[in-house]
């Protein structure tokens, strides 16, 4: 092999995990990904840190944020993030520091495209907490609490109060989008990264009973698409450019037509060619994929196949678009699928890494 097709036959995937009592995980793992094989290393611990069990990189990818606990004005133990350092050159992470908003742990966050904003949502506290980022790239002390209300879904054992489940920026930077899976609602805010803080612009429904988690955008910013944890559906929407407004288009279901058990969807992530849209079911333990009309927004399916493991919360697909890892918690690994990007569909590898209670998968660029 060339030397340089050596050098660059390798992705590194960091993974976020649970951190139980058992010590059966400690932190973020990293892992190598053959870009010519699809086979996965043997994890090694890149930063030994509680519950960071989702990941977003700064767009300068020289820093890498996870959920977890801070340091509130009290010094105690809240739930927030935590900032680390990351060296591209030796693919380690060192930490930066951490802070805290509130008493309940967090579910999801992201990082806006200016860097200097990081949001993040609270599943069973039902609110956004806001913090800046300073160009050392250390998290500010949070400037904002905002929380979450309204009428709540009909589904009382899951829809028992808000559950701000998910932070979505749109392509332009001017809003961001929050999926609530107890209010069957997606909220609408502008974004200010000057001042780090959100402001109310607007909320959307979804089918009652829906329970919208997780959201992507299409590039162009004119179609948005929900992955409904509760019902097994990806609802797709029509996005006013102007105004981050929602219509929706149509509802698919994630699950094929013969199944009846019980599901509940997790991840949904675009192609980055803007062909393809994915979805992950736990129950069914699958992922479903779709093909996307780049001028209609609309969805149909493509292919559904088991997940390669058990309970697949979230999965990422490799910056070139020709690989699917998916981080399946309740086996304890992650798979590796080959992604066709003429077709979308994925084929196993039969490649497996062992990452106890793994449940977020982020790629390296």
């Amino acid at each position: 092999m060339p030397l340089l097709a050596a050098m660059t036959a390798a992705l590194t995937i960091f993974v976020g995990t649970y951190t139980p009592k058992d010590g059966a995980s400690r932190g973020i793992y990293a892992v190598q990904l053959d870009a010519a094989t699809g086979t996965l290393s043997a994890p090694t611990l890149a930063a030994e840190t509680p519950n960071p069990t989702f990941l977003a990189w700064h767009p300068s990818h020289r820093a890498l944020y996870a959920l977890g606990v801070g340091p509130d004005s009290a010094s105690q133990s809240t739930g927030g993030a935590v900032a680390f350092a990351y060296d591209a050159a030796t693919k380690k992470l060192a930490p930066l520091n951490a802070r805290g908003a509130g008493s309940s742990l967090m579910a999801h966050l992201d990082v806006d495209a200016t860097g200097r904003l990081l949001v993040t949502a609270s599943y069973h506290g039902g609110f956004l907490a806001t913090f800046p980022i300073g160009t050392d790239l250390q998290l500010g002390a949070c400037t904002g609490v905002l929380s979450l209300s309204g009428q709540l879904g009909p589904k009382t054992a899951r829809q028992d109060k808000p559950h701000a489940h998910s932070v979505t920026f749109s392509p332009d930077n001017r809003f961001a989008y929050v999926c609530d899976l107890g209010l069957d609602r997606i909220f609408v805010y502008a974004v200010d990264p000057a001042h780090a803080t959100l402001t109310p612009a607007g909320e959307f429904a979804t089918a009652p009973g829906a329970g919208p988690r997780h959201s992507k955008i299409s590039a162009d910013g004119r179609f948005f698409y929900a992955i409904d944890e509760l019902d097994s559906t990806i609802a797709v929407f029509a996005r006013d450019l102007a105004t981050g407004a929602l219509t929706p288009l149509q509802t698919l279901s994630t699950l094929p037509s013969d199944f009846h058990g019980e599901n509940i969807c997790a991840e949904i992530r675009l192609h980055p060619n803007g062909r393809f849209v994915y979805g992950s079911n736990r129950g069914h333990d699958s992922l479903a994929v779709f093909a996307r009309d780049p001028e209609r927004g609309t969805l149909s399916l493509v292919q559904i196949l088991p997940c390669g493991g058990k309970h697949p919360r979230n999965f990422a697909l490799s910056p070139d678009g020709a690989w699917l890892v998916c981080a399946n918690r309740d086996s304890d690994n992650l798979v590796s699928f080959a992604l066709d990007a003429a077709t979308g569909r994925l084929a196993p590898t039969g490649h497996t890494a062992n990452v106890p209670q793994a449940v977020c998968v982020l790629f390296a660029k």
